[in-house]
């Protein structure tokens, strides 16, 4: 056996890589998956305050849900004291601002600047282009469509079934 082809450093995957002990198993799937996808986004948004949260929180505002502060931060799973200090870094780079809610006093509205949106925009390309680069092994673009389309309705599944939620954490993925 060559080097290239035991360190996985060939021109073709090598499918014994794991032994073939963990093929079936879905959490390896997925956690090869997920740590490929976060690396990827850490690298698409490394000049964005709070990387990958940074981002979720931008487009939140942009898309003007959740509405409020302590909605966004249940829906991303954050602290309160977490998304407090995202948000002031968010807001010191001009990219989002905080307005009281007109009906709740106490309460603040998440938005996005015009350089808020713009960045996003430029943010959203760079997203994609690192998607596409994960998705590559589907072999088509239907193959592609259909994995995001089932894995967004199991996503939903679980979500609304309560099984994303982490003990002593807030409803919500």
């Amino acid at each position: 056996m060559s080097a290239a082809s035991r360190t996985g450093t060939g021109s073709a995957p090598d499918p014994g890589a794991c032994g073939g002990a963990l093929s079936d198993d879905l959490g390896w799937a997925l956690g090869v998956v997920f740590r490929c996808y976060l690396r990827a986004a850490a690298a698409a948004f490394a000049d964005l305050p709070g990387g990958p949260r940074g981002y979720q929180v931008l487009a939140a505002a942009e898309r003007g849900e959740p509405a409020s502060q302590l909605a966004l931060a249940r829906h991303l799973g954050l602290d309160r004291t977490v998304m407090t200090y995202l948000l002031d870094d968010l807001e010191g780079a001009g990219l989002i601002e905080r307005r009281p809610d007109r009906a709740d006093r106490r309460a603040r509205r998440i938005g996005a600047t015009t350089k808020g949106s713009k960045r996003l925009a430029e943010l959203d390309r760079r997203l994609r282009a690192a998607e596409r680069d994960l998705l590559a092994g589907l072999a088509t673009e239907e193959e592609r469509l259909a994995f995001r389309a089932m894995l967004r309705q199991l996503a939903t599944h679980a979500d609304a079934a309560g099984l994303a939620t982490v003990p002593g954490q807030q409803a919500g993925c």
